[in-house]
């Protein structure tokens, strides 16, 4: 019985030593797709979970918000004591952490794209703060 339950351990080693070494590696391939320039230093970067936004925290306390082109979007001031930033799974969400005041902010994101209306046909009155753009000849 001794002997029995030895060879099943040695043959459990063996699967399990062959199934680590047997993972071959494919390698990574890099492409440099953007260069995002700052005006200080970045402290911690995290991106939208689909991609579409990265934020850059930078050691002044700013958050830097870029597209997924590169291209930068909006900038939040935050404050200096500002050291870290993580955003929730759904991309819903960033937490503002700062270790020297003891406190995470929590700030909801709202992600909007502006539309330009102008020349278009419209009802109501031109200057109204909400517009609601139909665009019928898409379909």
């Amino acid at each position: 019985m001794k002997l029995n339950c030895l060879k099943l351990l040695f043959l459990f080693i063996g699967i399990m030593f062959f199934a680590m070494v047997s993972t071959p590696f494919a390698g990574v391939k890099m492409d440099l797709q953007h260069k995002l320039t700052l005006d200080n230093p970045p402290l911690d970067v995290v991106a939208t979970p689909n991609g579409k936004y990265i934020f850059v925290l930078t050691n002044k306390g700013n958050i830097s918000v870029f597209d997924q082109n590169g291209v930068l979007q909006n900038k939040i001031h935050v404050g200096d004591q500002v050291d870290q930033i993580k955003m929730d799974p759904q991309g819903r969400r960033l937490f503002i952490t700062s270790r020297s005041e003891k406190t995470i902010r929590v700030i909801a994101l709202d992600f909007f794209v502006e539309i330009n209306t102008a020349g278009s046909p419209f009802k109501g009155p031109r200057n109204a703060p909400v517009v609601f753009a139909v665009f019928s000849d898409f379909q």
